[in-house]
C-alpha cells in the first residue's frame, strides 16, 4: 500500500522545484493611488478602434497625469497617442476614422483649447485660440466642422474677450464682490458668473474659423459648465438647457434646436413641466431619444427613456412601465435599437430596448457599467468595475455574447492583493421591507470569529452602494485592518424602484436609520460581530444618517461624518436648494417644526460617541459650517472629537495627497475606538 506513495515522491523530486507564489497582502491606500484610471472611450464609426483617456497619479507633482490611448477593438495591444505632460481629454474620433480631436491647455495656452491629431501619426495641431475652454466636441457628419460647447460672456466671444481684457487691466484694484438677485448663486465650490451662459460654436477644421452657432444666447446650462448636445447628420444640433428666466426660482430643463448654420434655438418639449435631458439624433436624424421627467419643481422623479419625433414635434415615452432609471443611451447604427446603462439592485448593467418599444432587455450584467459607446453594426465597448477590480475597458456583441476585455492596466496589481469574501445579502429593514446589502470581509476572515463591524453609508440618498472599486470609500479598503463592512441600501437608494426612493420624503432619517440598525442585528446575529465593535463613516448624505445615529443611539463605538448635514435648516444655504421641500417635507417658512423633527442637531443632548468631523472648506453643497456647528458642539460638551478641514478640497477629497491623509484620518480613528 506505500510503494505509490513511494513512487509519487520520486517523481516529484525528479521534477524542478516551482517558484513558490508570492504571499498576496491587504488593499493599502497607496495601492488605491497607484490605480491607472480608463477614461471614458470614445469609438470610430465602423467600430474598429477605441480612443480613451489614461490618467495616472504622479506624486511628485502631486496630480493626475492624463494621456490619450488608442485600443482596437478587435483585442491586442493598445497605443499611446499622446505624451504631452498638460495631459489630454474630451477625445472625438472623425467620422472616416482618421483624426481624433481633443481638449488640452498646452504650452502658451491661457485656457484649453480644441486640438486634432491623426491617428496614424504626427503632432497635434491646435484649432482654436478662444477665451474660454471648449467642452465636448463633436464632428459633423461630413468631418468639417467641430462643434463644441463653450461658457461666454456677455453676448459672445468678443465680449468674453473684452471683459477678460478689462478684469487684467483692473486685477489689483477690481471689486471682486458677487451682487446677485438670483436663487442660484454657488455650484460645488465656485460662485456662479451673473453674466455668464454656455454656448455651441463650430469650427472648420481646414480654415480654423470658429462661429457662434447660438449668439446671444442666455439660458443655464450644465452648470458644470457646457451644454448637453448631440448632432444631426445635416448639420443640426440639439441641446439641453434651462427653460426658466430669472431669478431661477425654479429651474425646467428643455430640448431646443438649432439649424446648422445656427440661429434662434427652438424649444421642443416647452409642454413637459419637468426635465427633458441628454438628446441623442437617431442615425438619420429624424428622431431624438431623450430623457423625461414627468413631475417638476425638483421632485426626485424617475427619468424615463422617451423618443421625439422631430418633424412633427411629438414625444413617445418607452420606458413608462419599467421602474428603473436609463442614462447614456444610444441608437445602434441601423437605428431599430437603442442602448443603455441603468441601475438594478445596486448593480449598473447595459441593456437594450426596441424603438418601437417592449421591456428593456439585458445585454450585460456585472458590477457597474459606465461610458457605453456603440461600436459599429453589432457590438458595443464600455467600461466597467467590481469590488475588486478597478474601471477597465470591455468589448462584447448587441446580443450580450462574446464579453472580452479590451484593457488590464490593474490586472498585476489586484493579483498581489488578498481580497476578503463579498456576499451579497437580504434582510428585513423598515417596515419589514426587504433592504439589500453587500457584506465584505476582511482578507483571513474565520468563521467562528468575531469582528468589529463598519458601516459605510452611503450618499444621495438617491445613490448606492455598489460593486465598484470606488476610490473614495473602498470597501476592502475599509475591510482590510480586519473589520466586517456592511454597505446597506437602505430606504431611499437608487435601482429599487421609485416607491422606494420616494419612500423616506420628509421624513429622511427616519427609515434608513431603522435599516442601519436591522442591518447590524442581522449581523451580529450571525456570529461574526462583536456588538461591542461597531462603527459607522458617511459622507454627504451618508454624513447626515451619521449625524442622525449619534443623536439616536449610543449602540456605535465611534462615527465618521463627512461633509454631513447637521442642520436641516442650514441646508438652505447650500448651493443648489431646489427639491429640499420634498425631502425635508416643507420650506422654513411653511412648516419649519416638521424639518426640525429631522434635524440632528436637535438631538444634541444625547450625543455621547467619538466622532470623527471631515469637511473642505470649498465645499458649497454642505458648507463647511455644519461640520464646524456639529464639531463645536461635541467639544463643548465633552464628546471626544476630532476635526480635520481641507482649505482646498470641496464636497470631495481628490487631491492626491490629501486622498491618502483622509484614509490616515478615517482609519486611524475606526482603529482607535475598534481595537
Amino acid at each position: 500500500m506505500r510503494r505509490p506513495a513511494l513512487l509519487a515522491l520520486t517523481l516529484l523530486a525528479a521534477l524542478p522545484l516551482a517558484a513558490e507564489p508570492a504571499a498576496k497582502r491587504s488593499l493599502t491606500i497607496d495601492d488605491i493611488w497607484s490605480v491607472v484610471r480608463v477614461g471614458a472611450p470614445v469609438v470610430s464609426r465602423d467600430g474598429t478602434v477605441a480612443v480613451y483617456p489614461r490618467s495616472v497619479w504622479d506624486a511628485e507633482k502631486n496630480r493626475l497625469l492624463s494621456d490619450l490611448w488608442l485600443q482596437p477593438v478587435a483585442g491586442g495591444p493598445g497605443r499611446r497617442l499622446t505624451a504631452h505632460e498638460a495631459g489630454e481629454s474630451s477625445p472625438a474620433i472623425s467620422p472616416d476614422g482618421s483624426r481624433v480631436a481633443f481638449v488640452a491647455k498646452r504650452d502658451g495656452d491661457e485656457v484649453a483649447q480644441l486640438y486634432v491629431l491623426r491617428l496614424d501619426g504626427g503632432e497635434a495641431e491646435r484649432l482654436t485660440d478662444l477665451p474660454a475652454a471648449p467642452g465636448s466636441p463633436r464632428f459633423t457628419a461630413d468631418g468639417k466642422r467641430i462643434v463644441f460647447s463653450a461658457n461666454v460672456l456677455g453676448e459672445s466671444l468678443e465680449t468674453t474677450k473684452a471683459e477678460l481684457a478689462r478684469r487684467k487691466k483692473e486685477e489689483k484694484t477690481r471689486v471682486l464682490a458677487t451682487v446677485s438677485e438670483r436663487r442660484l448663486v454657488r455650484y460645488w465650490d465656485r460662485w456662479v458668473e451673473q453674466d455668464e451662459w454656455p454656448h455651441l460654436l463650430s469650427v472648420d477644421v481646414a480654415t480654423r474659423v470658429v462661429a457662434d452657432l447660438t449668439p446671444g444666447l442666455k439660458r443655464l446650462g450644465r452648470l458644470e459648465g457646457g451644454l448637453e448636445f448631440d448632432v444631426a447628420p445635416d448639420g443640426s444640433v440639439v441641446f439641453a438647457a434651462n427653460a426658466t428666466e430669472p431669478p431661477f426660482r425654479t429651474l425646467n430643463t428643455d430640448l431646443f434646436l438649432v439649424p446648422a448654420g445656427g440661429g434662434t434655438p427652438r424649444n421642443l418639449t416647452a409642454d413637459n413641466p419637468a426635465e427633458d435631458s441628454s438628446p441623442v439624433f437617431s442615425p438619420d436624424g429624424k428622431t431624438i431619444a431623450y430623457g423625461r421627467e414627468a413631475k417638476g419643481d425638483g421632485w426626485p422623479d424617475r427619468t424615463r427613456l422617451a423618443l421625439l419625433d422631430v418633424a412633427s414635434g411629438k414625444t413617445k415615452v418607452l420606458t413608462e412601465s419599467w421602474d428603473r432609471v436609463p442614462q447614456g443611451w444610444s441608437f445602434t447604427p441601423d437605428g431599430r435599437t437603442l442602448v443603455f446603462l441603468a441601475e438594478d439592485r445596486a448593480r449598473t448593467h447595459v441593456w437594450s430596448l426596441p424603438v418601437s418599444g417592449g421591456t428593456p432587455k439585458v445585454v450585460w450584467k456585472g458590477g457597474r457599467a459606465n461610458a457605453l459607446e456603440v461600436a459599429g453594426p453589432a457590438g458595443l465597448v464600455f467600461t466597467y468595475t467590481t469590488f475588486r477590480r478597478p474601471a477597465e475597458l470591455a468589448t462584447a456583441k448587441l446580443d450580450g455574447s462574446g464579453f472580452r476585455n479590451l484593457t488590464s492596466w490593474n490586472d498585476a496589481l489586484m493579483e498581489q492583493i488578498a481580497f476578503g469574501e463579498e456576499r451579497e445579502v437580504v434582510f428585513k429593514g423598515a417596515g419589514g421591507d426587504d433592504v439589500q446589502m453587500f457584506v465584505v470581509h476582511p482578507p483571513g476572515f474565520e468563521k467562528g470569529k468575531t469582528y468589529p463591524l463598519v458601516h459605510v453609508v452611503h450618499g444621495g440618498p438617491i445613490g448606492t452602494s455598489g460593486d465598484e472599486f470606488h476610490l473614495r470609500w473602498n470597501a476592502h479598503a475599509f475591510a482590510a485592518p480586519g473589520y466586517v463592512v456592511a454597505l446597506v441600501n437602505f430606504h431611499g437608494s437608487s435601482s429599487f424602484g421609485q416607491a422606494f426612493v420616494e419612500s423616506i420624503l420628509g421624513a429622511p432619517g427616519d427609515k434608513p436609520f431603522q435599516d442601519v440598525m436591522a442591518a447590524t442585528d442581522f449581523l451580529v446575529a450571525e456570529g461574526s460581530v462583536d456588538p461591542k465593535r461597531v462603527a459607522a463613516a458617511g459622507g454627504s448624505y451618508g454624513g447626515y444618517l451619521v449625524n442622525w445615529i449619534a443623536g439616536q443611539t449610543d449602540r456605535f463605538a465611534a462615527l465618521v461624518s463627512h461633509a454631513g448635514i447637521y442642520s436641516l435648516l442650514g441646508q438652505f444655504g447650500s448651493d443648489l436648494a431646489y427639491g429640499r421641500q420634498h425631502s425635508y417635507g416643507a420650506y422654513p417658512f411653511t412648516n419649519p417644526s416638521a424639518i426640525e423633527r429631522w434635524s440632528p442637531n436637535r438631538y444634541a443632548a444625547s450625543l455621547k460617541t467619538p466622532m470623527l468631523v471631515v469637511h473642505g472648506e470649498k465645499d458649497f453643497r454642505v458648507p463647511i459650517t455644519q461640520g464646524l456647528e456639529l464639531y463645536g458642539v461635541l467639544t463643548a460638551k465633552g464628546v471626544p472629537a476630532r476635526l480635520v478641514a481641507y482649505p482646498d478640497e470641496n464636497h470631495w477629497v481628490l487631491k492626491g495627497t490629501n486622498a491618502k491623509h483622509w484614509y490616515g484620518e478615517v482609519l486611524g480613528w475606526l482603529a482607535r475606538w475598534l481595537k
